[in-house]
């Protein structure tokens, strides 16, 4: 049997999208979710044209587009504290809930957005990232059978 050489997946950097207003797009995910700016980029007449919501050690991008187009299934998953409270926030803050799903909405831009708890997943970060973020360690029963069946627990 020959070894793999093809790089491992380890984690997501960052997950852009794409919205009409960055700073629409920006009051829009305050309403929902506690976060800081890593840094933004301004055009020429100096209106911000992205933004990078801060993550810990992800982040996630808004880039202004004026062609933003709504998916159908596409959608990508953000790693949470209390799942409720952000569905509420979201609905609140003028997201469409998408139907039959108790965890996923959709932005003013028809981004799809898929809320899962940290306690739930086998997903985890380091003991620093997570101290650093302020974020409660524990982890379902469930979820830690998963992260044990892989030796990760």
């Amino acid at each position: 049997m020959t070894e793999d050489h093809r790089p491992k997946l380890v984690g997501l950097n960052h997950i852009a999208l794409e919205v009409g207003d960055v700073d629409a797009a920006l009051a829009f995910y305050e309403k929902i979710f506690r976060f800081e700016l890593r840094g933004d980029h301004r055009n020429d007449a100096g209106r911000r044209v992205m933004a990078f919501i801060d993550m810990g050690d992800q982040f996630l991008a808004l880039n202004e587009t004026d062609d933003t187009t709504r998916d159908g299934h596409r959608h990508f998953g953000l790693v949470v504290e209390d799942r409720e409270d952000v569905m509420a926030l979201a609905e609140a803050a003028g997201a469409a809930l998408v139907e039959g799903s108790s965890n996923n909405f959709r932005d003013l831009w028809g981004n799809r957005i898929e809320i899962v708890a940290y306690r739930d997943i086998q997903f985890s970060k380091t003991a620093p990232v997570l101290e650093a973020m302020g974020v409660d360690p524990r982890k379902t029963d469930a979820a830690q059978k998963q992260l044990a069946d892989k030796d990760m627990f």
